[in-house]
């Protein structure tokens, strides 16, 4: 299950207030491109795609965090009984599907992770998974920005960029632009 639009907008805007930063914008240029994306691809649902992008990191609403956006953007989540918003906090940030996927500081406790890893384990990628892993990854504050600019943004402010997940982006971008017979780029930007 997942919000309205409206209600989706309303829960962003209420986390903005709580944390404010370059998150909201983000996550709206994400939520834009997954909406054009689904758009171009049958059997999607733009809607659906517009509100995962949305509330993807909706998990900064409890502050500047680094792994715990993930941990309180689920948790949040599945109290609303928003449980595919909660898979999709979950699994932004791990297009490899494993925990040693995440570029940032490991800043919740040891149970919290053990919970992520579990969790992680139990879940098959969806395309609403894959398609938000590379909405994230072209969709900076500002507008969409080419992959490569946004991953080497991450190495310069975390000190490393795994080449598995770089692959793994370029890998989806390429997935994406033959489900959707189209250059990403065209799309978003269209």
């Amino acid at each position: 299950m997942y919000p309205t639009i409206q209600e989706a907008e309303r829960l962003l805007k209420e986390a903005a207030q709580c944390n404010p930063g370059p998150w909201e914008n983000h996550s709206r240029v994400a939520a834009q491109c997954a909406k054009q994306i689904a758009e171009r691809c049958m059997g999607m649902n733009p809607e659906k795609a517009y509100v995962l992008g949305l509330m993807h990191d909706i998990g900064r609403k409890f502050g500047v965090r680094h792994l715990g956006h993930v941990y309180d953007g689920w948790k949040y989540m599945l109290e609303c009984g928003y449980d595919e918003v909660a898979r999709i906090c979950l699994t932004h940030s791990f297009n490899e599907g494993k925990l040693e996927d995440y570029i940032g500081n490991f800043d919740i406790s040891e149970q919290q992770i053990e919970e992520i890893r579990l969790a992680l384990d139990g879940i098959e990628f969806d395309e609403y998974d894959k398609l938000i892993q590379l909405c994230d990854s072209i969709a900076s504050a500002d507008g969409v920005v080419d992959m490569g600019e946004r991953m080497n943004d991450v190495k310069k402010r975390y000190g490393h960029y795994p080449q598995s997940k770089w692959d793994k982006n370029t890998e989806l971008k390429r997935y994406f632009e033959q489900k959707a017979g189209e250059d990403i780029y065209v799309i978003v930007n269209s």
